[in-house]
C-alpha cells in the first residue's frame, strides 16, 4: 500500500508541471489565440528560475523569474501576432525552437551547478495520517494553489463579466469589437497571463520537480499540455483530471521499473506520448464535439475595422 501512496504523491507532482502549464494555453486559446511555444517559454523559464535561485538562494525569487521570462517572451509573441499579424502557429513554433536553443546556450555554464537544499512541506496533522498523509498532505504548496487556481478559473470564465468578455472575444471578436471591447488588448492580456502559468510550470519542474539543469530538460511537456486543452475541450476541471492522467502514466514507468517488470525501458519512456497520441486519435474521431467546444476564431486573426 506504501508504494500506491508514493505513485499518487509522484502523480499529483508531475501533474502539476502539465496542469499549470495546460491552464496557461486554455486561457490563451479562450480568447483566440494559440501559442505553440509552450515548450520554448517553459525551458527558458525554468533556466530564469534555476540561474535565480543558484545566486540567490530563494525560491521565492525563483518562482518570480520564471513568470517574468515567460510572461515577456509571450508579450513578444502576443506583439507579433496580434497586432502585426503574422501566423499564429508558425510565430509559436518559433518561439519553442527559439526557446529550446536559447535555454541550451545560456545554460551551458549552470549543468554543474547545484540548488540549495530543498524543503520538504507537509500540512500539520493531516500529514502524520498513514497512507494519506504521504501521498496528499506533504506535497508543494503549488500542487495545492494549481487547484485552488482550477476553481477560480472555472468562476472567473462561467460567472464573472471579465471572464464572458474574454469568452466572447474568442467566440466572436468582431461582435465584441462592436460592443467596444479592446478586443487585441484583451487577447495580449491572454497571452502574458497564459505564458506567465507555462513560466509557473517551468520553475516548478526546475525548483521541485527536477531541482537540476539539463538541457532540453522540459522534454515534451509543453506539447502534452497542448494536447491537453483539446482532451479536455477546453474546460478547467477536466485540464486538471488530465493533467493527473497524464502525470500518473509518466511515474508508472517508475513505478514498472521499482516493482522488476520486465519491460523494456525505451516502451516506458514513451508511455506518456503514446498515451498523448491515443486520446487525440480517440478525440479526432468526433469532430462536432470538438466545434461544439472549440471557441469559434480559435486560431483566425482579427483586424479592426475590416
Amino acid at each position: 500500500m506504501e508504494s500506491y501512496a508514493l505513485l499518487l504523491a509522484a502523480t499529483l507532482n508531475a501533474g502539476t508541471v502539465l496542469a499549470l502549464a495546460a491552464l496557461g494555453l486554455l486561457i490563451n486559446e479562450k480568447a483566440g489565440i494559440v501559442n505553440l511555444g509552450a515548450e520554448g517559454m517553459m525551458l527558458c523559464a525554468a533556466l530564469a528560475s534555476f540561474v535565480a535561485v543558484v545566486h540567490s538562494g530563494s525560491d521565492v525569487l525563483g518562482f518570480l523569474a520564471g513568470v517574468g521570462a515567460a510572461a515577456l517572451l509571450a508579450a513578444i509573441f502576443g506583439v507579433l501576432v496580434i497586432w502585426m499579424n503574422t501566423n499564429q502557429y508558425a510565430t509559436g513554433l518559433a518561439l519553442s525552437l527559439f526557446g529550446a536553443g536559447f535555454s541550451a546556450f545560456a545554460g551551458i555554464g549552470y549543468v554543474q551547478e547545484k540548488l540549495p537544499e530543498r524543503p520538504h512541506f507537509a500540512i500539520p496533522v493531516l500529514g502524520d495520517i498513514p497512507l494519506l498523509g504521504p501521498a496528499l498532505f506533504r506535497q508543494h504548496p503549488m500542487v495545492y494553489l494549481a487547484i485552488g487556481f482550477v476553481i477560480w478559473l472555472i468562476w472567473f470564465l462561467y460567472r464573472s463579466r471579465a471572464g464572458l468578455v474574454l469568452r466572447s472575444v474568442g467566440e466572436s471578436p468582431e461582435s465584441a469589437h462592436a460592443l467596444g471591447y479592446h478586443v487585441r488588448f484583451i487577447r495580449l492580456a491572454a497571452v502574458v497571463a497564459g505564458g506567465a502559468l507555462c513560466g509557473l510550470a517551468g520553475a516548478y519542474l526546475i525548483l521541485v520537480y527536477t531541482p537540476l539543469w539539463v538541457e532540453g530538460m522540459v522534454a515534451g511537456r509543453g506539447w502534452i499540455a497542448l494536447a491537453l486543452t483539446t482532451f479536455a475541450t477546453w474546460r478547467p476541471a477536466r485540464v486538471l483530471l488530465g493533467a493527473y492522467l497524464f502525470g500518473g502514466v509518466t511515474m508508472l514507468q517508475f513505478h514498472l521499473q521499482g516493482a522488476g517488470v520486465d519491460v523494456a525501458t525505451q516502451f516506458l519512456t514513451m508511455l506518456p506520448y503514446l498515451a498523448t497520441i491515443v486520446v487525440l486519435a480517440l478525440i479526432s474521431r468526433n469532430p462536432t464535439w470538438i466545434r461544439v467546444n472549440m471557441p469559434a476564431s480559435l486560431g483566425k486573426p482579427f483586424h479592426p475595422g475590416s
